[in-house]
């Protein structure tokens, strides 16, 4: 029963690939670059939704900062690679977001959606190496080229079905894939609780900002200053910040004061610890 268990991340992802192939192609909304805010400030057009991706630069700058250095602590050796390319993603979102939203068509919408994508394929790939106990850059191995095709794919079938018609089953499954399967290898494999907590919260909140992206002129309706889809950068953000605050919080902690870490030594010799 405990090697069925097992099974079920890998069972997940082939019903999930399966209802896809049986649900045929995903096209992208009819209007999907029509957002809310049309606001010109400072000769920026989108003024909200550019400079809102601000956020993935300073928590993928934080997160290289803290947790470069430490990239060989025990509690981040196996995961890091993918925890990498997360941070990576991150940064290049932020460039690539403001790219598309300053003049929004499909040809920039490439330059969001594949760092996304990457972001999502690091964040599976460095809690797979940590719940396996394995190198996470096996899984990266696989998992960055996929994500890169998945974007090209929505593209390439745009191309040739006409604006609109892009088949975005693969980007999406990629989007949905560390929702499901990050909870349930923590939970298979009993991976810490503030680990589970950091990490549900923040899928949980990740959610939220689709919903978000869904809703933006009806959230911009209702709040005026705010509309969806910055919203949903300002949650998204919130969300790689609290999977940041774990990491760094993990491989910063246990560092004990001189008192209490020094070895007992001569009464000579503990001025040291003073």
């Amino acid at each position: 029963m405990k090697t069925l268990h097992r099974h079920l991340p890998t069972l997940v992802t082939i019903l999930l690939a399966g209802a896809a192939l049986f649900h045929g192609p995903i096209h992208q909304p009819a209007g999907y670059h029509d957002f809310a805010d049309q606001t010109l400030r400072f000769g920026v057009p989108h003024f909200c939704d550019v400079t809102s991706n601000l956020g993935f630069a300073l928590v993928a700058l934080w997160g290289w900062i803290r947790l470069a250095p430490l990239r060989a602590h025990p509690d981040l050796r196996l995961g890091w690679a993918g925890y990498r390319l997360f941070l990576v993603g991150l940064l290049l979102t932020a460039l690539g977001s403001s790219w598309y939203h300053l003049a929004p068509d499909n040809a920039s919408l490439v330059w969001d959606r594949l760092p996304i994508a990457l972001a999502c394929a690091g964040l599976l790939a460095g809690v797979w190496g940590e719940v396996q106990r394995k190198q996470s850059r096996i899984f990266v191995a696989w998992l960055a080229p996929a994500a890169a095709a998945s974007v090209a794919w929505w593209y390439f079938t745009d191309l040739v079905g006409g604006t609109g018609n892009g088949d975005l089953r693969p980007y999406l499954l990629l989007q949905v894939l560390p929702i499901l399967l990050i909870p349930l290898w923590q939970w298979l494999y009993q991976a810490p609780g503030a680990d589970r907590l950091a990490f549900g919260a923040a899928l949980a909140i990740y959610v939220v900002a689709k919903f978000a992206e869904l809703y933006d002129h009806e959230i911009a309706a209702a709040l005026g200053a705010v509309t969806g889809h910055t919203l949903k950068h300002l949650l998204a953000t919130a969300a790689a910040a609290l999977i940041v605050a774990r990491l760094v919080g993990r491989v910063h902690t246990g560092i004990k004061p001189c008192a209490a870490a020094c070895p007992p030594a001569p009464p000579s010799a503990r001025n040291a610890c003073r």
